[in-house]
């Protein structure tokens, strides 16, 4: 029998919590049975996934939005696994700024050129936005979330991030293309010519917003390639020679030609 019977009664305040909850749920509702530590670190896991995924209202700030995506943890994409079997995180990404909303107020229209071209710089500027936002958080958005946040269609985003990546020399972080799965050609090219300039894998990662190993697999794939060219070996014996693809042998050739323009006119 309890010495302070006030004491216990104020005390279960404090157990009537979503904690608590989950415990008697999986003991009494799921006939979870057994050590009691392990249904207590199970509660504990779902309220931490409860916390990440339903943050308080005050964690979001103007014009933010609470999003589930890809976790940026260096996995790689491989055929057969679903979108689901790969790590997630919860990120909050700012949609829309009072800045946004400030130049639609002020921006005086024009003809209908000056209007497209002022539409196109603001969303290439909120498409940046967020995926940096969503990189800076651990997170990963793909080509399709991108879309789905900005009402815009996929090809329009593609146009959008090749005119980006070919106006300021920087590959933006979409999952695709972090995780080595994108279509983007430049991607690859931009690597490659940083190394060729002198610039270290290492300043190539912050460049590119790459892993270091997909960084060092790109430059190890090239100077291998370099090699075979250099001894005028074709593509055929190249691709015989590096287990890669003709495909894979064929854009080496071409970034290490146009790379090397004196080379290429001495043939």
């Amino acid at each position: 029998m309890s010495l302070n019977p006030t004491r216990d009664r104020y005390e279960s305040i404090n157990k009537r919590n979503f904690r608590s909850a989950i415990i008697n749920l999986l003991e009494n509702e799921y006939k979870i049975l057994g050590s009691r530590k392990i249904i207590e670190m199970l509660s504990d896991d779902i309220e931490d996934l409860h916390r990440e995924y339903y943050p308080k209202q005050e964690q979001v700030g103007y014009g933010e939005i609470v999003f589930i995506t890809t976790k940026d943890d260096g996995q790689r994409q491989s055929y057969g696994k679903k979108a689901e079997d790969y790590g997630t995180t919860t990120v909050v990404l700012p949609l829309i700024t009072k800045e946004d909303v400030e130049r639609r107020v002020y921006y005086k229209k024009g003809d209908r050129n000056s209007n497209y071209k002022h539409r196109e710089s603001r969303d290439i500027e909120t498409m940046v936005r967020l995926l940096k936002s969503a990189k800076q958080q651990g997170g990963l958005l793909s080509g399709a979330e991108l879309s789905v946040l900005m009402n815009r269609s996929l090809s329009t985003l593609t146009k959008y991030l090749r005119a980006y990546t070919e106006k300021t020399g920087e590959i933006l972080p979409l999952k695709g293309y972090v995780l080595d799965q994108g279509s983007l050609p430049t991607h690859k090219g931009i690597i490659i010519s940083l190394y060729e300039q002198g610039k270290s894998p290492a300043d190539i990662v912050l460049h590119t917003a790459h892993s270091q190993d997909a960084v060092d697999r790109y430059i190890k794939q090239y100077d291998q390639i370099k090699k075979l060219i250099k001894k005028e070996m074709d593509e055929v014996a190249i691709k015989e020679i590096t287990g890669r693809s003709m495909k894979v042998v064929r854009e080496y050739i071409k970034l290490y030609y146009d790379l090397n323009p004196v080379i290429k006119l001495n043939k």
